[in-house]
């Protein structure tokens, strides 16, 4: 399926004024006139930039979801009206990366005044990467190296959803608000671009997304490999020199014994 899509080229200019459009006019007879438009200006480009995603994801994880499709990775506009009361559609669209429903995962937003992208962290007790909240407490000092040595300090706003959205900090400083991340329940890490940005509109946008989400992985990934080197695991000096661990994260995590 992934074949079939055609190449990502940027997401279309006209994406913020449909949804302004649909704010305005949120009923299905005007929905079913403007399909077109959310074919077009939506649907399409948000198909392309998964499948444009895949080889990043599945090398990643290749448990994370990356079939373009709704219910996987798009999120639909139209509301299950047997569960809701009001408009029929929601005035957002959402791309968005995990393995399961509520899952953490890397997310691109849009509504009619924003564009964000970013990593949800689900903390839940009962999720596998609770193990990873536990051990950045756990490991405080070592993460604080791995996030000021990969940059991520100051790059991103934080977080909390809820009921409603709340804004945390406007940039994210792992010395200052660690304590503040790893005690919340559902934080995000954003970034946001203005609609006059460029680089919503190109298709490097893809790149622009490898290279913010990789920061964040592999700032969060080192904690691995740090637990593993306390606990006197296996760890091996490459021949690009970089130092690398043997511990298997795929659906689950837990604690290296």
């Amino acid at each position: 399926m992934k074949n079939d899509v055609p190449v990502f080229t940027g997401f279309s200019k006209d994406v913020f004024k449909f949804l302004n459009d649909l704010t305005n006019n949120n009923n299905t007879k005007w929905f079913n006139k403007n399909r077109e438009r959310y074919q077009k200006d939506i649907v399409q480009p948000a198909r392309s930039f998964v499948a444009g995603m895949y080889e990043f994801f599945n090398r990643l994880n290749p448990s994370i979801r990356t079939e373009p499709q709704f219910n996987k990775t798009l999120m639909r506009l139209n509301k299950d009206m047997r569960f809701t009361k009001g408009e029929p559609y929601r005035n957002y669209f959402l791309i968005h990366f995990g393995r399961f429903k509520m899952d953490t995962e890397f997310y691109v937003y849009f509504d009619p005044d924003n564009f964000d992208y970013g990593l949800f962290i689900n903390n839940r007790e009962d999720l596998s990467n609770f193990f990873l909240i536990k051990n950045i407490k756990r490991y405080r000092k070592e993460f604080l190296k791995i996030i000021d040595k990969y940059g991520i300090n100051n790059r991103y706003e934080l977080l909390e959803l809820g009921k409603d959205t709340q804004f945390v900090e406007k940039k994210f400083n792992a010395g200052r608000h660690l304590d503040i991340l790893t005690g919340m329940k559902m934080p995000i890490l954003q970034k946001s671009l203005k609609q006059n940005n460029k680089k919503i509109y190109s298709p490097d946008f893809i790149l622009e997304a490898i290279k913010n989400q990789s920061l964040v992985i592999d700032g969060f990934n080192l904690i691995i490999t740090v637990e593993t080197a306390i606990a006197g695991g296996l760890l091996l000096r490459c021949r690009d020199d970089c130092i690398r661990d043997l511990a298997s994260v795929q659906g689950t995590y837990r604690q290296v014994q």
